[in-house]
């Protein structure tokens, strides 16, 4: 299947920016793009990815602007809540049992394969490990989103989120080497959901104070008590 192409415009209007910024980035090389005929042209799935690489990076605001763009692209409503809706009966696991990445990856499967939305055990584990390998996932202090390298649409039942804390910290290739905590294992259908739970994700940490409550969650039922929470606060100021 062709891969979508966007244009300056398009890409602008996508990711709720100005077409001149767009433009700006392509130049310098800091968005992937190509020139056809003295114009830029951009593949949306590069367009994905590099959002996806630039997301721990963004400021409150600017995933807003992101989540809004995305949205109206894919025709998603960006003020109705989805993180909950994802996570399936007994998804959370608090304590998640690990004391490696490799161990992390696993357990996460495992909980997602016990409440009976993955198909493929073996290929899963081996998607989020290869998508490890191009660059850690670890995007805020304490915490990190392990994914596949692409959405799933034959191996598993549907998209869903599930995700843990560990007792200790865990060396998880954190950019400034800290140690991670807290996990979220997003697996979608479809690149357009992926992103658009991502920047969900990502709004939720940038809530004061929101990463430490998580981690200090007593048992999965007060984690989801605090994620229904902090992404209420989140649509509060769409």
């Amino acid at each position: 299947m062709p891969r979508e192409q966007l244009t300056q415009q398009q890409v602008a209007a996508y990711l709720h920016m100005d077409a001149r910024e767009v433009a700006k980035l392509a130049s310098r090389g800091k968005i992937p793009a190509r020139r056809v005929r003295g114009k830029f042209v951009f593949t949306k799935s590069d367009v994905d990815h590099w959002v996806e690489r630039q997301m721990h990076t963004l400021g409150r605001d600017r995933l807003a602007d992101i989540a809004r763009g995305v949205s109206k692209h894919h025709g998603m409503d960006v003020d109705a809540p989805l993180v909950a809706a994802m996570i399936p009966a007994d998804g959370l696991a608090v304590p998640l049992a690990a004391r490696t990445r490799d161990a992390v990856i696993r357990g996460l499967v495992d909980l997602a394969c016990a409440a009976g939305v993955v198909h493929d055990r073996q290929r899963l584990i081996d998607e989020v490990r290869g998508r490890e390998e191009l660059c850690s996932t670890a995007v805020a202090p304490g915490v990190a989103l392990p994914h596949p390298r692409h959405p799933m649409p034959y191996d598993i039942e549907a998209g869903f989120i599930v995700a843990g804390v560990t007792a200790g910290g865990i060396p998880y290739g954190a950019a400034d080497g800290s140690l991670t905590r807290l996990f979220f294992l997003v697996c979608c259908k479809d690149d357009r959901t992926h992103l658009h739970v991502l920047a969900r994700l990502a709004q939720m940490l940038h809530e004061r104070g929101a990463i430490d409550e998580m981690i200090a969650a007593r048992d999965g039922q007060e984690l989801a008590g605090i994620l229904h929470r902090l992404e209420l606060a989140v649509l509060s100021k769409a």
